[in-house]
């Protein structure tokens, strides 16, 4: 066997010392403070969780204002106060509460939430590494994120209430005080709230990127590699590569607000005082391309974490190996490389070049091709397996499904003479919350429901997932497939009374029926939100090692790891990680040696 370096054998000693040590650790170290990544994935994870309950309840409240726009709730006022006067909902307060549900459900919650929990969790376990490359900025990584909650939390409490600019920020409405109540000094602290969480994304990024590519253990080349590995490996680079041209945006839009420069400000008429303003040669679609090349990544930045979680969830409980590793793997970096060069479809509207806006047609309907090889090989999976319907594989076929129809009508919006038309209506708002938001949230759950006996050596309980799948899947589909219509029809968002308006009063009974959903939607997930923390105490004691017959490494550690998460050496991987029904065996584990008659994968 060939001897460690020294360096491996340094960082070794010193968490096996903590590990014999882990009776005396203080509170504080090992709960708060840790630098165990396996504890860090679930301080991310619960925080997320915590914003998607504060996210989710205000889609609710502006849902209830869509829904009912005339009817009077007194309880409104005891909940917002001088936000909801007499118990309606005011302008500034939906406004907020649009900013705000998008901005925490987007970056704290899907960005966050999701990577950052299964990156911690997955990447040192599944490579076989004892930790992250440096468990310190790993740690700073998750505080970061808490400072920006905190700052983002803060914003809902000042006097002039929060940001109310949408989750996109645009100037000028975000450049301007006088804009709205919400561009006072809610705008300022989401900016700084935004500003922590990117440094927080890029130190958890650049050591998401040192591990995987550094600390893999004896065996474990790039093409033996999960795939849930290579979807954070690429996630993390688009992070790296985008985040901080988002910084740069916000920085020059503070400039904006406080420093009389005239980056995205020109000399705009103001109604209120009657004269233009003084600034001179800015323009607010800079801040759109700022913005939107960060904004694009984005999303991949949000389904690729959940695109590999899918793919190991669905070939565990096919029992079959995933369909066309390679090609996956391909498609992966596909994605990454195309979501760079498509951000402009989202400024179609803009007055664009039309020679250019036909490039970006191109170019977004070309990364359609690598997302529907994945579909294929899901599908293709799927097809003729042995198939576990456990609660993981429910919300991975579930993940499918929306991923297919959301992805469709991107189709549509792809093209720029139809998205002139389709721009800033419902349509918009269907497609990426199906394709997006829905889809990613359902990788979400399936991560948790599978690796959930990981975290914490118990089940969740079978009962009470099967109905957190089969309401939020029929309700996804009951809220956001009749946007659509709404949006063909030309229904602008962003609007908190459609009751005036002659020609969308048609759809007052579907936002009824929409509202209500979402409502039911809602008290569903914190079904599952009792179930989570009920079960790290009362769930079901998980007594096998490796309960679901996977083939990967985080199979092979402790039923509860300790911090270094082998007690012993760290296993050597002798294949692949997809050895299902092979020679006969239902799964042979990555740790097994060739038989004479096999040949590498």
């Amino acid at each position: 066997m060939e001897k460690e370096p020294v360096a491996d054998i340094a960082v070794h000693t010193d968490i096996h010392e903590e590990i014999s040590q882990k009776h005396h650790q203080p509170f504080l170290t090992r709960y708060v403070f840790s630098q165990d990544h396996k504890m860090i994935s679930k301080q991310f994870l619960i925080t997320g969780m915590i914003w998607a309950i504060l996210g989710g309840l205000m889609s609710v409240l502006f849902r209830l204002q869509l829904g009912y726009p005339g009817t009077t709730f007194p309880w409104l006022e005891d909940i917002l106060g001088k936000w909801a006067k007499g118990g309606h909902i005011s302008a500034d307060a939906y406004y907020a509460l649009i900013t705000i549900h998008g901005t925490v459900l987007i970056f704290f919650v899907l960005t966050a939430g999701l990577s950052g929990t299964f990156a911690n969790l997955l990447i040192p376990l599944q490579v076989g590494a004892r930790d992250m490359a440096s468990p310190l900025i790993n740690m700073l990584s998750y505080w970061f994120f808490f400072a920006a909650s905190v700052v983002m939390l803060s914003s809902l409490f000042v006097d002039t209430g929060p940001a109310a600019g949408g989750w996109t920020a645009y100037p000028p409405l975000s450049a301007l005080g006088e804009a709205s109540q919400g561009a006072y000094a809610g705008m300022d602290l989401w900016l700084v709230s935004l500003a922590l969480f990117i440094v927080s994304s890029l130190l958890g990024n650049i050591n998401y990127i040192s591990t995987i590519l550094n600390l893999r253990t004896k065996g474990m080349s790039m093409n033996r590699l999960p795939l849930t590995i290579w979807a954070l490996l690429f996630t993390a680079i688009l992070g790296t590569l985008s985040f901080p041209v988002l910084l740069s945006g916000f920085i020059l839009l503070l400039f904006d607000r406080h420093g009389g420069t005239s980056f995205y400000l020109s000399d705009i008429f103001l109604t209120e005082t009657n004269k233009a303003l003084p600034n001179e040669g800015g323009s607010a679609i800079l801040y759109q391309h700022l913005f939107w090349f960060l904004g694009h990544p984005e999303v991949y930045i949000v389904i690729l974490p959940a695109m590999g979680i899918v793919s190991e969830v669905i070939s565990v409980n096919a029992r079959k190996p995933i369909f066309g590793y390679s090609a996956m793997v391909g498609s992966l970096f596909a994605i990454m490389i195309l979501s760079f060069l498509v951000w402009a479809h989202h400024m179609f509207v803009t007055g664009l070049n039309p020679f250019l806006g036909s490039v970006f047609v191109l170019l977004t309907l070309l990364i359609a091709v690598p997302s529907a090889i994945k579909v294929f090989n899901w599908l293709t999976t799927l097809w003729r397996g042995n198939i576990r319907f456990t609660p993981a594989m429910l919300f991975a076929i579930g993940f499918v499904s929306v991923f297919i129809s959301g992805g469709l009508t991107g189709v549509f919006l792809g093209n720029s003479t139809l998205d002139i038309q389709l721009h800033d209506t419902y349509f918009i708002i269907a497609h990426f919350h199906l394709v997006m938001g829905v889809a990613s949230m359902f990788g979400m759950f399936a991560g948790i429901y599978h690796w959930y006996p990981k975290m914490y050596g118990r089940y969740l309980n079978t009962t009470l997932a099967y109905i957190h799948f089969w309401i939020t899947f029929a309700g996804a589909y009951l809220i956001f497939w009749p946007m659509h219509y709404e949006g063909l029809a030309g229904m602008p968002r962003r609007y908190l009374d459609y009751s005036g308006w002659l020609s969308f009063n048609q759809f007052g009974g579907l936002n009824r029926f929409i509202s209500t959903v979402a409502m039911v939607v809602f008290a569903v997930q914190l079904l599952f939100v009792f179930n989570f923390f009920y079960s790290i105490f009362k769930g079901r004691k998980v007594i096998t090692q490796n309960p679901w017959g996977a083939t990967t490494l985080e199979w092979t550690t402790p039923i509860r790891p300790g911090h270094g998460n082998w007690p012993g050496d760290i296993p050597e991987v002798h294949r692949w990680a997809y050895d299902y029904a092979k020679d006969g065996r239902d799964f042979i584990p990555q740790t097994e040696p060739l038989g004479g008659n096999e040949s590498a994968h």
